[in-house]
Formats: C-alpha cells, sequence, structure tokens
C-alpha cells in the first residue's frame, strides 16, 4: 500500500507544531518536567526520612548515604578554621614576589577562561555550523545540552580536587545544594537562550547592571539599608545602560515585539535565578564546607537534573548527533566546558587568596574587555552614545570595588587590635 500524501493542512500544522517546540518558553516548560521526576521524588523521600525520629546503623549500607543527603555531618569540623589555618601556613611561606606572580596567575586565568568562554558561548549560539555542506548549514538551539556539558567537567574536575587536596569534614546535608543548583542551570541556561533575541555586549551590560534589582531585593525584602555612594553608583549604572540600550534604537526598533520581549523576560529571569544562587551559596557556606566542595555539590544536582531532562525530552541524543555531524561544534563546545570548569577554580582560588575586591576588580575588567573583544569578532556597531554608556558603567562598577575596599579598611582600623587577627 502507497503512503497518501500529506495535504496542505496537514503540513501547515506540523510546521506550526515544529515552531512551538522550538519555542523557548515551551522549551522551559519541558525542563521543568524533566527536572521534575528528579525533585517531586526526591522531595517525597527526604520528608520520609525527615519524619523518622532516628536512623539505626543498622539500616545497612544505605545509612551513611541517607546520613550524608538528610542529615549531614554535625560534628564536620569549622570552615572558618580550617581556612584561617591553611591561610596563616600559606602566608608564612608565601613571599611578595610569589603572591604578586599568584596574582598574575589568576588574572590571566580568568581573563583567558571567560574571554574565551564569551566568545565561544556566542559563536555556538547565534552562527550556523555546515554551511559548506549541501544543508546549507545548520544551527544548535538545544542550551540545556550546552549547560549539562558544563556542569560534567565542572562536576568532575570538582570531584578531581577534593581526591587530591585535603578538605574539611563535610556537613551540610546534601540535598540543600538541590536548591542553588536548580538556579544555576537555569540561570546558565537563560544566559545562552537570551543570545538568540539580544546581542553580547547587551547581555553583559545587562548583567552588569544586576546590582540595581540586588539593592531593591534587600531594601524590601531584608530591611537592608545602603551607603549613599552605593545609590549613587547604581544610579550611574542605570544611565549607562539606558545610553547604551537608547543608542541602539533603530535595531530594537526593526526587531518583533515578540523578541523584543523575549530578550527582556529571558534576562531579568537571569537576573532573579542568579541573585538567588548567590544568595543561597553565602547562606550554605555557614555549614563547615570548602570551596571546592560546593563546586562538587552544586555540580552533582545539576548533573543529574539536566541529563534527566535531555533524556525525558530525547535531546540528549539529538544534541550528539549535532556534534557527529559538525565536529567544530563538538569542539567548541569541549573548550566551553573547559573554560566553565577552569574559570571556576581561578574564581574559587582568588577569592580565598586575594579577596573579592580584587576578584570583583578583575571580573569587571573582564566584562569591558569582553564586550570589545565580541565587538571586533562579530561586527556588533556601537555608537557614541553607547560607548559613553559603556564607560559610565563600569567606571561606575570600578568606584564600587574602590568606595568597598576603603569601607572595609576603615572598619578594620576601628576594630581593636585582637580583633583584626
Amino acid at each position: 500500500m502507497g503512503l497518501l500524501p500529506l495535504d496542505s493542512n496537514s503540513v501547515a500544522a506540523q510546521e506550526v507544531a515544529l515552531l512551538w517546540s522550538d519555542f523557548w518558553l515551551v522549551r522551559l516548560i519541558f525542563n521543568f518536567v524533566g527536572y521534575s521526576s528528579i525533585v517531586l521524588p526526591g522531595f517525597i523521600l527526604i520528608q520520609y526520612f525527615k519524619r523518622r525520629k532516628r536512623l539505626d546503623k543498622d539500616h545497612g549500607v544505605c545509612f551513611p548515604l541517607v546520613q550524608a543527603c538528610v542529615y549531614g555531618n554535625e560534628k564536620a569540623e569549622s570552615t572558618e578554621d580550617h581556612n584561617m589555618e591553611f591561610g596563616k601556613a600559606e602566608v608564612a611561606e608565601s613571599s611578595t614576589s610569589q603572591q604578586a606572580l599568584r596574582l598574575v596567575i589568576c588574572i590571566i586565568g580568568l581573563q583567558v577562561s571567560y574571554l574565551t568562554w564569551g566568545v565561544l558561548q556566542e559563536r555556538v549560539m547565534t552562527q550556523t555550523y555546515g554551511e559548506g555542506l549541501s544543508t546549507g548549514g545548520e544551527r544548535f538551539n538545544d542550551s540545556q545540552f550546552l549547560v549539562f556539558m558544563n556542569r560534567v567537567l565542572a562536576f568532575a574536575t570538582a570531584g578531581m580536587c577534593c581526591l587530591v587536596t585535603e578538605q574539611p569534614r563535610h556537613g551540610v546535608p546534601m540535598y540543600k545544594y538541590s536548591f542553588c543548583s536548580l538556579s544555576n542551570i537555569l540561570s546558565s541556561w537563560c544566559q545562552y537562550e537570551a543570545l538568540k533575541f539580544v546581542s553580547f555586549p547587551t547581555q553583559v551590560l545587562a548583567k552588569a547592571s544586576k546590582v540595581i534589582p540586588v539593592m531593591l531585593m534587600g531594601k524590601v525584602v531584608s530591611k537592608k539599608t545602603y551607603e549613599h555612594w552605593e545609590y549613587c553608583t547604581a544610579g550611574l549604572i542605570s544611565v549607562g545602560v539606558s545610553m547604551f540600550l537608547l543608542s541602539r534604537g533603530e535595531e530594537i526598533k526593526h526587531s518583533s515585539t515578540v523578541t523584543t520581549f523575549s530578550g527582556l523576560f529571558i534576562m531579568a529571569s537571569y537576573i532573579l535565578f542568579d541573585s538567588f544562587t548567590s544568595n543561597w551559596q553565602d547562606s550554605l557556606f555557614k555549614y563547615k564546607m570548602s570551596s571546592v566542595q560546593m563546586m562538587f555539590g552544586v555540580n552533582l544536582f545539576s548533573c543529574l537534573f539536566t541529563v534527566s531532562s535531555l533524556l525525558e525530552q530525547g535531546a540528549l541524543f539529538d544534541s550528539l548527533a549535532f556534534m557527529g555531524r559538525h565536529v567544530d561544534f563538538a569542539l567548541h563546545a569541549v573548550l566551553l566546558s573547559v573554560c566553565s570548569a577552569f574559570g571556576q577554580l581561578f574564581i574559587f582560588y582568588t577569592i580565598n587568596h586575594f579577596g573579592a575586591a580584587i576578584f570583583t576588580l578583575i571580573m569587571t575588567t573582564r566584562q569591558a574587555l569582553a564586550i570589545l573583544l565580541s565587538c571586533l569578532l562579530y561586527g556588533h556597531h556601537v555608537h557614541l552614545p553607547g560607548v559613553l554608556g559603556i564607560v559610565t558603567v563600569f567606571a561606575a562598577l570600578f568606584i564600587r570595588v574602590y568606595a568597598r575596599s576603603k569601607v572595609k579598611k576603615n572598619s578594620l582600623r576601628s576594630l581593636p587590635p585582637a580583633q583584626k587577627i
């Protein structure tokens, strides 16, 4: 029996279904469905074990796993004590020249890792692969697969570091990593997905301006108070971002309303998820853990969430098939993961040895260089008002770093000598 030809209505219906399946909101919903296959059973199990008054060691081989995942270890040593002892020993062994060399290595490592990551991110999400083939080239669309690859390598790297270096005894219940893990993969997904709707310079400036909603959230929710210079720098950032966006008014005018709304909504979602991730991680550091242990725990759950969602959608094998068809994409995806994993290690090392102010200064410089590099490589045109807007944003960020370091030094000087140790 021969196949019946499809009528025009059937073809149109298939095209509409394919179009909707590629829409970012639909794929985000599918991602949530995939994550729920891990979250819901995990929630039920955790509640079951928490309702039990105690666990006996006679329960066999499952006891250590349940203990680590649900209850944690209350006898773990203090991370602050561990880091203090480690820091004292390191300072005693290090000369000024050695510290300067380490700082240079951190600067180079962070800049190379994240500048390369930014260039590759824009290449993968905005350009086509296989243009010289008969197919005419195709674009990779599954942001979640890239997040999965990044997290797998970061998980393996953190695991190796935990094995070969001395770590404090772990204390936090493992399930608590899942909250910031979920928000972390969602923020990463939004970061990749946003490049389909906004330019890379716009995305970088939006990320740089997240200090504004963070301050608003702190004011409304936590009743925090801020200094005058914090309000001034936040205002400068908003002025700079506005100047940049207004300078690109013609591009925005020619884009559709749906595209503009999608880009703004995804970037706002990124800022929301990323702000939650950092705040939840800060709360977890009150437990007894190191930064590498944090990296291991977060990426462990990230791997579980993303692989379950990819398998349920059938996207894992489609993405692997895309890698098989385009070797250059496979190389780019692997390099993205390498840059992400080593970038995280450089972040932890820099903060631990040189403080958050130096790290923020390095990363702020990196964001400015990333915009310049993106404009040179991918031909983004920025008019003079946009350039002034970019300069205003990063000048405000540098002022924030300088002001915070001065405030911290003044507060340390006001303390008695015994409390400065």
